[in-house]
């Protein structure tokens, strides 16, 4: 079969490796990487949300610039490399505004169109499993706006109210959300209740492509273990400041994004923790243990979405990947 009709994905939870593997593939095999992660689109937020660290594409004569956050003439997602390979849908986005599962499927596309043309194999890698039925198997969503009367009516309801809700909706969406989140579940209610669709019942387009989905495995016990370690690491490069910095005044050459608290608090996990904990309602120590709570849930729904996919195939080590991967 012909190259231009393959995709690879790479899923698993989160700490498992996918970007390593990710780039051992795109090595071996001529790939590039479309980062399929719900917040690694925002810019400004790359410690705390495990961006890999960046290059971006010189100007003619110039220099390349290790960040990972764009220069302004790339903002909006410039060429990306990771170990020299090219990366797509990373700080393609404001943390300031909402980024959508459409808007991903759009951009996404066009990135996985670009790659097959240069006759590279495109590998998507990440785990927000809503991101990538999105764009390999092409669902369709209902243009559904924002509903200021319906939002108004659920920011009334506690967080349990709004997730009991969407599981009684739509169980799909429910069984992969941060149930912590009250913005991600007015958004998912506000979807399912506009358009009367569930994700199961959104139509579907018929693929062209061959998909592989490869699963990384990893024994709970040793995931946790590099969950603590990949945390201690982000607080020791500087996680507290980048919070920070997304609170400070809006200041683009700085990386400074001017935004709320409680916008901060909306992306969850360490994210909420480290904004409570810098706005002094919990100690150091309680920042800690709550972000790596959240985390290890986090982790656990990213497992109880992808074992649904009886297409995945599981693997441990990367040697078992290849056996799979036929060109």
């Amino acid at each position: 079969m012909n190259l231009r009709n393959k995709v690879l994905v790479i899923v698993g939870p989160t700490a498992s490796g996918k970007s390593e593997m990710a780039v051992k593939l795109a090595k071996k095999f001529n790939g590039e990487v479309i980062s399929a992660d719900s917040r690694q689109v925002y810019r400004g937020m790359d410690i705390g949300t495990g961006k890999v660290p960046i290059l971006f594409e010189p100007p003619v004569g110039g220099e390349n610039t290790k960040s990972s956050i764009p220069p302004l003439g790339q903002r909006g997602g410039g060429p990306m490399f990771y170990k020299g390979v090219r990366h797509y849908l990373i700080n393609v986005a404001s943390p300031k505004r909402t980024f959508t599962v459409v808007q991903y499927q759009r951009l996404a596309k066009k990135a996985l169109n670009r790659i097959l043309k240069r006759g590279k194999l495109p590998i998507i890698a990440g785990g927000t499993g809503f991101y990538i039925n999105a764009l390999v198997h092409g669902q369709s969503f209902p243009p559904v706006s924002a509903q200021p009367k319906l939002r108004r009516e659920l920011e009334k309801l506690f967080l349990e109210e709004l997730f009991e809700r969407l599981e009684k909706m739509d169980p799909d969406r429910a069984s992969e959300i941060d149930k912590k989140n009250k913005r991600r579940l007015i958004r998912a209610l506000e979807v399912v209740t506009v358009s009367g669709q569930s994700s199961k019942k959104i139509n579907v387009w018929k693929s062209d492509f061959q998909v592989l989905k490869v699963g990384i495995l990893v024994e709970q016990e040793e995931l946790r273990k590099r969950i603590e370690k990949r945390f201690d690491e982000w607080i020791k490069n500087g996680f507290l400041d980048e919070v920070r910095s997304l609170r400070e005044p809006f200041d683009s050459a700085q990386g400074k994004m001017g935004l709320s608290w409680k916008r901060i608090e909306s992306f969850g996990l360490n994210y909420r923790a480290a904004a409570e904990y810098l706005q002094q309602k919990i100690s150091k120590e309680e920042m800690k243990e709550k972000s790596l709570k959240e985390i290890y849930k986090y982790a656990k729904r990213q497992m109880t979405w992808f074992r649904k996919d009886k297409s995945i195939k599981w693997v441990r080590a990367y040697e078992d990947v290849e056996k799979f991967v036929t060109l």
